[in-house]
């Protein structure tokens, strides 16, 4: 097995790796004689036998290519996701959450997620009126991914989300590179609420946005405006999170409630004051502008991905998560469509401002009384947002330590709250040094990709799952699957390139659609050798395969910075998974195979 000079260490380990869940109450945690939960060594850190010395590290490294091998190759079971995994935590979360629970952490967290932030930059500098349309767009795109994570989430109902169920699917490695975007998405995401809660808590007392923070001349720009109220935020909301699920559920959709009220007034005033006058010219930027905006603006989207990691602590989560999860976005597309549309209609869109962009117009209109009423509702939305995504985070990046893919002490969940609070800390403490320094341009472009990416990997996924079944397919099956799905690839990289060539000609576009549409229908004559057991995605593969070719078309509009950012943070993950990853998840399944043998 590859575990030369560490055999004397292997009992401990496996008693570690493979150490059933123990009771979640404290009195019965004591009277086992049970590790107490406020722990820090480095046992609990590397409890892999490649780390238990550095002869034994060096011996692993130069093992690293049979094991990146190994793990290229691998897939998870469902049963071990489901079961072996959560061993890692030592304690049950709690099953609370019910579908009007998750409509309404559905409602929090995407409505705030971006809509009172990154419309203002997209309307005044890429999109104009045509915002709407860069809205409907996205929506589209973000209701294709809720339908392949809602037909994940009801069959493998776990925390770790995306992460999972690419585990499951493409294997190890792909699943990594997802994890660590998955990270970066979260991370970047809090960050950037936390600026523009400062941003709008400060339009309340200045028409200056940054009235609350200050500048730091000799630090590089984009990251010299110093913000220590979004750290201050971030602090306080996080820590709700850690006290308990169905707390801060509770405390979700009380206030989402309220704030959904407002945005009926918001959206009725809007249109009684406005004017047609001021959606011409309706297309200012061009069709550029509309898919360039629309590629940003998903990020209002993002927060769904977030109410589908709860699915652990769902009750019922064959019918509670297809009413929470479509039934949510489907009704926030429609607002987001209608907020922006009020917007763009109340002002010229040359006058939206940048960082609170509906505060700011109704003291534009003369109805300053307005603004303070918007402004509330935008910091509750960002507050709930901050609070589910917090969540969410956390849940991603426990699953994540179950698989020893970074620390299993991140995945240590607390007897009590049934919260994993280490892993909050985490995340908590790395988005707080974020939010402090970077500018919210900055922090937008790079989730928005992160984001983007995983959508298609998570579209890609359900196609393998229902077409390829590991010693089930037939060969020929698989091969015709195989070369349809890169062919789909390849077509919707084909019109990413052209359109963002500045190719305008149609020919291009059809004979690169017209490939799409061939390789789309080429699956779907491929027999289906796996069906949906409660909830599936309809029209497969057809929808899965159109939501490959937006995701991908919305990468392609981000720009080349955007993607630079995103390639150099890739290359930091890779660089960690051959040092760290590649070894920690080498040792936990072969350590268990090693069992299985005994």
């Amino acid at each position: 097995m590859g575990y030369t000079n560490q055999d004397q260490n292997q009992n401990l380990i496996l008693d570690d790796l493979t150490s059933p869940l123990t009771m979640t109450t404290p009195s019965a945690a004591a009277a086992a004689g049970e590790k107490s939960y406020w722990r820090f060594s480095k046992h609990d850190f590397f409890p892999e036998p490649s780390f238990q010395s550095f002869s034994a590290y060096l011996s692993a490294l130069s093992a690293t290519p049979r094991r990146l091998r190994d793990r290229l190759l691998g897939r998870a079971s469902e049963s071990g996701e489901l079961i072996e995994a959560k061993k890692q935590s030592e304690h049950e979360m709690k099953k609370c959450l019910t579908w009007w629970d998750l409509i309404w952490l559905g409602f929090g967290s995407v409505v705030g997620s971006g809509i009172f932030s990154i419309t203002g930059f997209e309307t005044r500098d890429t999109a104009g009126p045509a915002i709407v349309a860069s809205y409907a767009v996205s929506g589209l795109s973000a209701l294709l991914s809720v339908f392949c994570y809602t037909e994940f989430a009801v069959e493998i109902p776990i925390a770790g989300g995306s992460f999972s169920f690419l585990r499951i699917e493409l294997g190890d490695f792909i699943a990594f590179i997802a994890a660590g975007n998955i990270l970066l998405e979260g991370l970047v995401g809090a960050a950037g609420l936390g600026r523009s809660w400062s941003s709008y808590l400060a339009s309340i007392f200045s028409n200056n946005p940054e009235f609350l923070r200050f500048r730091v001349n000799f630090f590089a720009e984009g990251f010299n405006v110093l913000d220590p109220l979004a750290v201050l935020i971030l602090l306080i909301v996080n820590g709700i999170a850690m006290t308990g699920t169905k707390h801060s559920s509770i405390l979700n959709w009380i206030s989402s409630i309220f704030s959904a009220a407002v945005i009926v007034f918001i959206i009725i005033f809007g249109f009684i004051n406005g004017s047609t006058d001021n959606l011409s010219p309706f297309l200012p930027y061009g069709a550029e502008g509309v898919f360039t905006a629309a590629a940003v603006v998903y990020w209002s989207y993002t927060g769904f991905d977030m109410v589908a990691n709860m699915a652990e602590e769902v009750k019922k989560p064959t019918r509670d998560i297809p009413i929470g999860l479509v039934g949510s976005m489907s009704l926030i597309t429609v607002v987001y469509c209608l907020m922006s549309l009020v917007l763009v209609m109340m002002v010229q869109y040359t006058d939206v401002d940048r960082n609170a962009p509906y505060s700011v117009v109704f003291d534009q209109i003369g109805f300053k009384w307005a603004k303070y009423l918007v402004s509330i509702v935008a910091l509750k939305g960002m507050t709930t947002s901050l609070l589910v995504g917090s969540m969410g985070q956390a849940r991603y990046t426990t699953q994540i330590a179950r698989s020893h893919m970074i620390p299993p002490f991140f995945a240590l969940i607390h007897p009590k709250t049934g919260t994993p609070i280490y892993a909050t800390l985490l995340t908590t403490l790395v988005s707080s040094v974020l939010a402090l320094f970077t500018s919210l341009d900055v922090l937008s472009s790079v989730l928005s990709f992160s984001t983007l990416f995983i959508f298609m990997l998570m579209a890609v996924a359900l196609l393998v799952r229902r077409y390829y079944v590991k010693d089930v397919t037939p060969r020929h099956d698989a091969v015709k699957f195989g070369a349809a799905l890169l062919v789909i690839l390849g077509s919707s990289l084909g019109i990413t390139l052209l359109w963002s060539s500045g190719e305008r000609g149609f020919v291009g576009y059809v004979v690169c659609g017209g490939l799409w549409a061939l390789g789309t229908a080429g699956m779907a004559l491929t027999s289906q050798h796996r069906s949906a057991k409660v909830w599936g995605v309809p029209l497969v593969p057809w929808l899965p395969s159109l939501s490959i070719v937006m995701n991908i078309f919305l990468i392609g509009s981000l720009g080349a910075t955007a993607i630079w950012r995103f390639l150099i943070c890739s290359v930091v993950m890779v660089v960690y998974y051959v040092l760290v990853g590649v070894h920690t998840t080498y040792d936990v399944a072969h350590l268990e195979e090693w069992m299985n043998k005994s």
